[in-house]
C-alpha cells in the first residue's frame, strides 16, 4: 500500500501532462458519442442482412442509448468505489470487446445484446473524461479544458452519419463497429500510461444504494424508450407508451425522494443546491433539445424534400462541424483572459437562434449554399455556447464533487437530445397533416390558380409522359406536390419554433450567479 504523500505526488505529476490527458480521454469519449448516430444510416443494411423487420432493428439504437442513460447519472459513484482510472480502464475494454462482437454478430439478437454491453461500457467515457479534464486543468483554464471536450462532444455526433453512410457503402455495416477497435487499443494503452487516481477516491467504500440504483434504472430505461419509440407508436393513444411513461415517471420522482433521503446516494442530487450548477445544468437540456432538433430535421429536410443523398446531407452539416472546432478553442482562450463566461454564453445563444430562424426560411428550390450557410452559423452559436455554459456551471463545484457533477450535466445533456428529437419529429409530423389537411382544400375546379396548374401538368404528361392519362395521372401529381409543399411548411414552423425556444434560453442568465472562485483563482488543498 503506498502513501498518501506518494499518491499525492503520482497525482499531481500526472497533471502536468495535461494535454496528453486530454487526448487520452477525448479519444474513447468522440468515439462513444459518434456511435450513437454512427448507426443511423446502416440499419437498412442491418435489417436486410439480419433478416430483421423495421421495428426491431431499431432496438440496435434503443438499447445502446437506454443502457448509455442509466450509466450515465452513477458514474461518478462507480469511479469513487473502484478507482477512476480502474474504471475507465473497465470502460474502455468493455466498450472495444463489445464493438467487435457487434461486428461479429450473427444475429439481431445477438447484436442487441452486445449493444446494451457497448452503452454499459461507453456510457461512463463521457463524465469521466469531463471530471478528469476539470481535474487536471486549473480553474482558470477549466474554459480551455471545455473547449478540448466539446469539440469531441459536437463534431462527434455530425461527423457520425457521415463516416456511417460511407463506410457502410465501400465496405460494410460490420465495419461501423470495426472501426472502434484500434481507437480503443490506443486509448487503453494511454489510459495505463497518463491517467493517475486522485487521491481522495480511494477513501471511498463500497454502500450500495439499491432502492435509488433500481429506480434510476427503471425511470431511465422507461424513458429512453419512450423518447426513442413515441413517435413511431403515436404517443399516448398506444398502451405501451402509456405504461411506460406512468413508470418512467413513478420511478423518477421516488428516485430524487429516495436520494435527497439516502446517506450514501448513488447519485447525489444535493449538488443541485449550487445555482449555478443548476442553472446550467436546465440550460444545457433546452440548448441540446434545440441543437439536436434541428439537426434531426435537416438531413430528413434534405434527404425528402431535396432528393440528398446521405452522403451529401451529411456534408451539409459538416460546416457547422467546422466552425464549432474551431471557435471552441478561441473561447477557452477567451476565458482564460477573464471575459465572463455570461457575455460569451449570450452571444452564442443569440447566433444559434438565428441559424435556426434562418433555417425556417428554407423552401423546395434552396441551393448548396443556402442550406449549409446556416449550419456554420449554428455551429459557430454552438462553440459559444457549450464552453462558457460548462465553465460557468462547474466553477463552484469541488474536486471531490467533479465526478458524480460531470455525471448529473451529461446526463441532462443527453436527455436534451432525445427529447429535442421526440419533439421536433411530432410536431413536423403534426403540422405536416395540417398543412397538408389546408392545402387540400384548394384542389378544387373552381379554384382558378389550381386549375391553370392542373393544365400546365397534364401538358407535361402528354409531352413526356403519354402512358400517364389525365385526369388520373395529373391528380397523382398535384398530390404528390401538395404533400411536399405541406412537409416543407412544416419544418419551417418546426424550425421557427426551435428558433424562439433557444432565444428564450436567454431569460435564464441571470441564474448564473457569479463565481465564488473566479477564473484564476488557485485551487488549494481540500
Amino acid at each position: 500500500m503506498r502513501r498518501p504523500e506518494t499518491m499525492n505526488d503520482a497525482f499531481e505529476a500526472s497533471r502536468s501532462n495535461k494535454w496528453a490527458i486530454a487526448l487520452t480521454v477525448m479519444l474513447p469519449t468522440f468515439i462513444e458519442v459518434m456511435d450513437t448516430s454512427v448507426v443511423n444510416v446502416s440499419l437498412p443494411h442491418i435489417q436486410g442482412s439480419l433478416n430483421a423487420g423495421v421495428d426491431e432493428s431499431t432496438w440496435v439504437l434503443t438499447s445502446y442509448l437506454v443502457s448509455n442513460a442509466i450509466i450515465i447519472p452513477i458514474t461518478g459513484w462507480l469511479a469513487s468505489v473502484f478507482g477512476r482510472k480502474r474504471y475507465l480502464i473497465f470502460s474502455v475494454v468493455i466498450f472495444t470487446l463489445s464493438s467487435l462482437f457487434c461486428g461479429a454478430a450473427p444475429s439481431l439478437e445477438v447484436l442487441i445484446l452486445c449493444r446494451i454491453l457497448q452503452g454499459l461500457g461507453g456510457g461512463g467515457l463521457q463524465p469521466l473524461s469531463q471530471a478528469i479534464l476539470l481535474e487536471s486543468f486549473s480553474p482558470k483554464e477549466h474554459g480551455i479544458a471545455m473547449a478540448a471536450f466539446g469539440m469531441g462532444v459536437v463534431l462527434a455526433p455530425i461527423l457520425g452519419p457521415v463516416l456511417g453512410g460511407w463506410i457502410t457503402d465501400n465496405w460494410s455495416w460490420r465495419w461501423v463497429f470495426y472501426i472502434n477497435l484500434p481507437a480503443g487499443i490506443l486509448a487503453l494503452f494511454l489510459v495505463v500510461l497518463f491517467i493517475q487516481d486522485p487521491p481522495y477516491l480511494r477513501r471511498t467504500q463500497f454502500r450500495m444504494d439499491t432502492w435509488g440504483l433500481f429506480l434510476l434504472t427503471v425511470g431511465l430505461g422507461c424513458l429512453q424508450i419512450v423518447l426513442d419509440k413515441g413517435e413511431r407508436e403515436d404517443w399516448f393513444n398506444s398502451h405501451f407508451i402509456v405504461v411506460l411513461s406512468i413508470a418512467a415517471a413513478l420511478s423518477l420522482v421516488l428516485f430524487v425522494i429516495v436520494e435527497l433521503n439516502a446517506e450514501h446516494p448513488v447519485v447525489n442530487l444535493r449538488v443541485l443546491r449550487d445555482r449555478s450548477f443548476a442553472a446550467g445544468t436546465v440550460i444545457m437540456f433546452f440548448g441540446f433539445f434545440c441543437l439536436f432538433g434541428s439537426i434531426v430535421l435537416l438531413p430528413l429536410y434534405l434527404q425528402q424534400l431535396m432528393g440528398y443523398t446521405a452522403l451529401w446531407a451529411g456534408l451539409v452539416l459538416g460546416p457547422g462541424g467546422f466552425a464549432s472546432f474551431f471557435i471552441m478553442p478561441v473561447v477557452g482562450v477567451l476565458l482564460k483572459k477573464g471575459v465572463k463566461p455570461r457575455y460569451l454564453l449570450s452571444i452564442g445563444l443569440v447566433a444559434t437562434a438565428l441559424s435556426t430562424w434562418m433555417m425556417s426560411g428554407f423552401n423546395l428550390e434552396a441551393d448548396f449554399y443556402t442550406v449549409a450557410w446556416p449550419r456554420f452559423v449554428q455551429g459557430f452559436g454552438m462553440g459559444l455556447f457549450f464552453v462558457p455554459l460548462a465553465a460557468a456551471a462547474y466553477v463552484n463545484i469541488s474536486r471531490e464533487e467533479m465526478g458524480n457533477a460531470s455525471g448529473i450535466f451529461n446526463l441532462l445533456r443527453n436527455l436534451g437530445g432525445s427529447f429535442g428529437v421526440a419533439f421536433s419529429t411530432t410536431v413536423l409530423s403534426q403540422r405536416s397533416q395540417l398543412h397538408q389537411t389546408h392545402l387540400s382544400e384548394y384542389i378544387t375546379p373552381f379554384n382558378a390558380a389550381f386549375q391553370t396548374y392542373f393544365d400546365q401538368v397534364c401538358s407535361w404528361l402528354q409531352m413526356n409522359q403519354p402512358q400517364a392519362s389525365c385526369p388520373t395521372g395529373g391528380l397523382v401529381m398535384t398530390y404528390r406536390e401538395v404533400l411536399r409543399q405541406a412537409s416543407m411548411l412544416a419544418f419551417n414552423d418546426t424550425f421557427l419554433l426551435l428558433a424562439i425556444a433557444t432565444l428564450s434560453l436567454l431569460a435564464l442568465m441571470p441564474l448564473l450567479k457569479k463565481s465564488a472562485r473566479p477564473f484564476g483563482w488557485k485551487e488549494g488543498v481540500h
